[in-house]
């Protein structure tokens, strides 16, 4: 009896003792498939994803086309502190209006494709919310919020600056014996594909179309048939000049102020052009030997011009490129419109290529320039804003540099055609240097054993010739499969040659891509010592 209970009293203990354990590895077991999940994650989050050939197009930090850029320091942008940034800032806050109001970004903040596209608005915030009146703090401004980039096209070292201005000009409301070479507003019959007829603003590049009968599109008429005659009599005359060759650099500077005969005065802007390409006359003078390239200036032309009416004439008409005003309202004190909408400023506007740029980006512009006089290199050393465009203003870093009017203003410009740095201003959530530090790293490089155990492939893509002889030949196999009845003179198809097979043997085998060069094998240390005391023990033996 005594010994019944001693017994079971032990099988309680013991159940006792092992019901957890067993409890324990009844949950372990149930929730090992969730441990061994955790550890797959884990594992996944810590090995990057592997990326098959050919390797995905990877986007740069910043990519402006055919350019090469340098981020700076401020301290090595030359003459930065020399500068009245206070002008510029000013110039900045004007440009700042329309890049607020603009509302056609797309959803990455890209504008049209451009790199820069809508960040600058976060600067543009925070200028227009403060109204500077200290050079000092318009320069501590700028060095908070943009990143200097030297910039220039790929393969140059510098940029190539222009100037323009805006000509006086004399001329009259009405046709007369004085004034009678007219200046034309955009024609009704003008027509650019991807664009109403009516839109205020058309791009400076491209075909231009004129429309014969109601779905034939022509290219638009050239500057001599133009000057012949081609669109007069249809009421587009805004007013009258003396000569072509004022109505030519009136047309090349992309705006004037016309003096009329009565005292009164008219402005005209850059409306739209011909679809032609722009020629340079003063390239024309040169390559003809005519006018030394070292003295060569927009006077230089005018005075060919007036002594050479005749050659004029054909000189002018080489470039067939044809400029259509219209009028704005502006005073005498107001500066010229820009293609940003807004009046420029004498000294800090430029005009810029608005493919690759975008209105209001800041541009330090630094060398020297013949300001003083055609022989001087006076140092020039400025921040200006990009506020307009021009047919003519092609790359990365090309401007022309916008210096007022009147004939002070026409001689200072007509003489630049120089090589200058561009350092141009990126805002600071543009940062080349902090995005491409987030930018993923190519795959590593696999070892020599891997290499030849896993080679990649990509399959060939068959000729086109190829394709079709397949697709015909699928489709006479099976119009014979369904056909039941089949000329008995014809041979029955073999069994083998089914469509499926014939394509399969057409099809071409992927072919194998080379890999990179695999990773040299380079013993470790623990290695090498193991080696060496397995010689040295071999040895003893």
């Amino acid at each position: 009896m005594v010994r019944e209970i001693w017994k079971r009293g032990f099988t309680a203990r013991r159940l006792t003792y092992w019901t957890p354990a067993l409890a324990l590895s009844v949950a372990a077991v149930a929730l090992a498939p969730y441990a061994a999940e955790a550890v797959r994650a884990r594992h996944r989050a810590a090995t990057p994803p592997m990326r098959h050939l050919p390797y995905p197009q990877l986007d740069w930090p910043l990519e402006i086309s055919n350019s090469q850029y340098l981020p700076m320091d401020w301290t090595d942008v030359p003459g930065w502190n020399d500068d009245d940034q206070l002008a510029a800032y000013r110039t900045f806050r004007a440009s700042c209006k329309p890049i607020a109001a603009k509302t056609d970004a797309a959803p990455d903040g890209r504008v049209d494709g451009k790199a820069l596209g809508d960040s600058l608005r976060d600067p543009c915030r925070d200028a227009r919310a403060t109204d500077l009146a200290d050079n000092a703090a318009a320069r501590a401004f700028f060095e908070r919020h943009f990143e200097p980039l030297r910039i220039s096209k790929l393969g140059d070292a510098d940029g190539f600056v222009t100037g323009y201005y805006e000509p006086v000009i004399e001329g009259s409301r009405t046709q007369n014996e004085v004034y009678n070479v007219p200046v034309y507003r955009r024609p009704s019959n003008l027509f650019v594909r991807g664009f109403k007829q009516d839109a205020t603003s058309l791009p400076n590049k491209g075909p231009v179309y004129r429309k014969i009968g109601r779905r034939k599109l022509v290219p638009y008429y050239d500057r001599a048939e133009i000057e012949d005659g081609a669109i007069e009599g249809r009421g587009l005359e805004i007013a009258w000049l003396r000569n072509q060759t004022d109505l030519l650099f009136a047309q090349i500077q992309g705006s004037a102020r016309i003096s009329l005969d009565d005292g009164s005065t008219i402005r005209i802007n850059y409306d739209a052009y011909n679809g032609l390409p722009y020629t340079p006359v003063g390239r024309i003078l040169i390559e003809r030997g005519i006018i030394p390239r070292e003295q060569m200036s927009m006077q230089r032309i005018r005075d060919w011009m007036e002594q050479n009416p005749e050659g004029a004439n054909e000189l002018r008409r080489m470039n067939r490129s044809y400029i259509f005003f219209r009028e704005v309202q502006l005073s005498e004190k107001d500066e010229a419109v820009g293609a940003q909408g807004i009046p420029l400023t004498p000294g800090r506007s430029i005009a810029v290529d608005k493919s690759l740029h975008v209105y209001g980006t800041p541009f330090f512009i630094t060398g020297e320039l013949p300001i003083e006089s055609e022989k001087s290199k006076t140092a020039f050393h400025r921040l200006m804003i990009a506020q307009d465009t021009g047919s003519a203003i092609v790359g990365p870093a090309r401007a022309d540099l916008y210096f007022g009017a009147g004939q002070d203003a026409g001689k200072v410009s007509g003489r630049l055609k120089h090589s200058i740095q561009f350092v141009m201003l990126v805002p600071k959530s543009l940062d080349p240097v902090e995005r491409g530090r987030k930018m993923p790293l190519p795959d590593a490089r696999p070892s020599e054993k891997i290499a030849k155990l896993f080679p990649q492939v990509l399959p060939k893509e068959p000729a086109k010739d190829q394709v079709k002889d397949q697709t015909r030949d699928q489709d006479l196999a099976s119009k014979a499969a369904a056909s039941p009845v089949r000329d008995a003179k014809a041979p029955a198809p073999a069994a083998s040659a089914s469509p499926a097979t014939t394509v399969a043997q057409n099809v071409a085998a992927p072919q194998p891509v080379p890999l990179p060069e695999a990773r040299p094998r380079i013993e470790s240390d623990r290695n090498i010592r193991r080696l060496r005391y397995g010689r040295r023990h071999r040895n003893r033996r």
